[in-house]
Formats: C-alpha cells, sequence, structure tokens
C-alpha cells in the first residue's frame, strides 16, 4: 500500500495554527518560543501525530458509513405485493 503524504495544514490557516500553539505553549508551560520555534513544531506534530488522527478520522468516517448501510435494506426497501403482505397478518 502507497504510503500517505503528511498531514498538511493550508496556508491560510497556518498563520493561526501557529499564533495558537504559541499561545498555549506560554499559557500552560510558561515558555514564550518565536515564530520560527512554533512553526518548526507544527510540522512536526503534523507529520508524526498526523498520521494518527487521519486515521482515527477514517476510522471514525467508516464505523458512520458501515452502520448507514446497515440500515439501507430496512430504509430504502419496500414490501413487494403490499396488498399480499396485509392479507397475511
Amino acid at each position: 500500500m502507497p504510503s500517505a503524504p503528511p498531514l498538511a495544514i493550508p496556508d491560510d490557516a497556518r498563520p493561526h495554527a501557529i499564533a495558537t500553539l504559541r499561545q498555549y505553549i506560554a499559557s500552560n508551560l510558561d515558555l514564550e518560543i518565536g515564530e520560527l520555534k512554533a512553526t518548526l513544531l507544527l510540522d512536526w506534530i503534523a507529520a508524526e501525530l498526523g498520521p494518527t488522527i487521519y486515521n482515527q478520522a477514517i476510522a471514525d468516517a467508516r464505523a458512520f458509513f458501515d452502520a448507514r448501510v446497515a440500515d439501507l435494506a430496512a430504509v430504502c426497501y419496500r414490501d413487494e405485493f403490499p396488498s399480499m403482505v396485509k392479507r397475511k397478518r
């Protein structure tokens, strides 16, 4: 199976993600880091944790759709010859 490309953070979301990461580190770790360090950390997090998060999202989506497909027969199909079904009751 070919390997998936690394998780990519969209260009328009990167500045917000970097600012959020810097704020989190400052608030929770009492450390001030610059934009370059935050960018490197964000890229590392995306590369290292991205596949795990992606795989879980795929598993969640698959479970969601598997449940819907399992209900498909009950939702989509109708009784054939409905007048005959009513007579049997």
